[in-house]
């Protein structure tokens, strides 16, 4: 702006602020503060003085251009849609193969393997700790038949997407699937496998951990190494935010956290001889989609800008690809309420909408009822249908990032990326995010976060309808999914005919090949496709780096 022009603009802007500070003096404001989910105070206007006159090119750019604020690909949906997926899975791979067909035939373009609690912490089915769990939030998946069943029918080759929950067992998801399409006569290069394989948000938000933090970053960093090396298409780690935000995190908590636990495995690659070039296209991150709809498009442009600007200039890298930050966008679960569920369809069209126009790769709405349930057929086929609406019907895939521009919405980008990089320089001076996680820090700013919103909605500072505003009294009328009583049994059973069946004096040479491994700085993804290809099971495997490693045992921060 010129500056005869800017001093008139700034003249005119003094007199409409009078107006208004004459009208709120007569009026009570309709909330006590205005501010972001993250606390950032919002301002009753916004005009090009709040932002940086950098914007125009270097903090903008273009799509599928250095710095990626407004999108990894020039043309973004205009040539081709975010893959529509959906997270399903439950009881035995039976049952859950059955959800992921129906899915399939609704239209979606990719989904995501639920695993049981048991699986994803390396307890089989039989095992003592596992009673009561098995089949009931995910499927169970004991072993290469497991697998085989649960993608028995599913044209690997054609889904643009399959994603797994596996964090600390990575390695073994991984071998599973290597092994499963043996079976059905692929290669496992023809198809796409995002593998979670982060175990360090496990330790401040989910607790499906198993080994002590820097062994499991060893884990992590062994399967992104080999698949640099041998399944270049898959994607090695999806660093997951969106659990710590789901926990109680701010937006930019979410960001600075995830990165630091992306360059934690980036780190343990590089020491392995890999270039950041070969290892950075395979990096997904995961965030959470909440309800405060501009700051969350704000959020994911601010994600990519960071991150092009860590890979560019602290890790040297020069690949496009590895500069390009591509996520998966989750709507966010703890969002949905119990109370007046159908209100919930309206919510996740709005955060759904939110990761749309902030350029999501793939997105995953959850379905009305479940802060009830798993979700009914007919809810996750309507969760698809969302995607598809939103997608086909309302112009906003004809453009790309079609809020570009807004004075709110760079402003708040900005503040946004400032706020994640005080965290990550704050991580840093701390010895890293494994440091930070055995001091506590990580834990701390997410529990004071959670309450800090806690407080909100009960001091009614933060409105949720149906909860702390426009309540009604009765309990709710839908239908519910209910598991399998008989799953956990069935499952038992299935595993006591494998273990006598398979060829045991095979199984053992591989855990014992295994175990020598662990051992040393050897990469455990061969000797772990090696176990699983002789039917192993998930819990053999991860006891065997038990007895090697031990185990996590969580400490009081507080």
């Amino acid at each position: 702006m010129e500056p005869k022009a800017e001093e008139r603009f700034r003249a005119a802007l003094a007199e409409w602020k009078e107006k208004l500070d004459a009208l709120e003096s007569t009026k009570e404001p309709r909330k006590k503060a205005f501010q972001t989910r993250s606390g950032i105070p919002i301002k009753p206007l916004y005009t090009p003085l709040d932002c940086n006159p950098e914007h125009s090119l270097e903090k903008l750019g273009f799509p599928g251009e250095f710095p990626f604020t407004r999108g990894v690909d020039p043309g973004m949906y205009r040539h081709r849609l975010w893959t529509m997926g959906q997270y399903a899975g439950f009881g035995s791979a039976e049952d859950a193969n059955r959800r992921f067909r129906y899915l399939v035939s609704k239209g979606a373009t990719g989904f995501s393997i639920a695993l049981d609690l048991p699986t994803q912490i390396g307890y089989d089915s039989d095992h003592p700790r596992s009673a009561g769990e098995v089949g009931k939030v995910g499927v169970a998946l004991n072993s290469l038949s497991d697998m085989q069943a649960l993608l028995n029918g599913i044209p690997l080759g054609q889904m643009r997407q399959i994603r797994t929950t596996a964090n600390s067992i990575g390695n073994v998801l991984l071998a599973m699937f290597v092994c499963a399409a043996e079976h059905q006569g692929i290669s496992s290069r023809d198809f796409n496998v995002l593998l979670q394989n982060d175990p360090l948000k496990e330790y401040v938000s989910r607790g499906t951990y198993i080994y002590p933090p820097r062994q499991a970053v060893r884990v992590t960093a062994n399967v992104m190494e080999y698949c640099s090396r041998h399944l270049p298409n898959w994607t090695a780690v999806m660093v997951s935010g969106y659990h710590m935000e789901e926990a109680g995190a701010t937006a930019p908590q979410e960001i600075a956290f995830t990165f630091a636990y992306a360059r934690e495995y980036i780190d343990a690659v590089l020491g392995s001889g890999v270039g950041i070039d070969e290892i950075a296209p395979g990096i997904w991150v995961f965030f959470s989609t909440q309800m405060d709809f501009l700051e969350e498009v704000a959020k994911y442009r601010a994600a990519r800008r960071i991150w092009a600007h860590l890979m560019r200039e602290q890790y040297g890298a020069r690949k496009k690809e590895s500069m390009a930050l591509r996520f998966l966008a989750f709507t966010a679960g703890s969002a949905l309420t119990a109370q007046q569920p159908l209100n919930n369809l309206i919510r996740v069209t709005v955060q759904a909408m939110a990761a749309a126009l902030a350029g999501a790769q793939t997105l995953h709405a959850c379905s009305y009822d479940e802060a009830l349930s798993l979700p009914t057929e007919e809810a996750v086929t309507l969760a698809v249908r969302t995607q598809q609406i939103l997608a086909e019907e309302t112009g906003l895939t004809d453009v790309v990032d079609p809020l570009g521009g807004s004075y709110y919405l760079e402003s708040l980008t900005d503040e946004l990326e400032r706020r994640a990089l005080q965290y990550m320089d704050r991580i840093e001076k701390l010895g890293g995010a494994v440091a930070a996680i055995e001091q506590g820090y990580i834990q701390k700013e997410i529990s004071e976060a959670a309450w800090e919103q806690h407080l909100k909605v009960s001091r009614r500072e933060r409105l949720v309808v149906g909860v702390n505003e426009q309540v009604t009294e009765g309990q709710p009328r839908i239908a519910t999914f209910a598991t399998d009583p008989e799953a956990e049994r069935r499952e038992c059973e299935k595993l006591a005919r494998l273990r006598r069946e398979r060829d045991n004096g095979r199984v053992q040479q591989a855990l014992a090949r295994l175990q020598q491994q662990a051992g040393t700085d050897a990469n455990l993804v061969p000797a772990t496709i090696d176990a699983v290809r002789c039917f192993a099971t998930v819990g053999e495997i991860c006891g065997v780096l038990r007895k090697a490693w031990g185990e996590h045992e969580e400490k009081s921060i507080f």
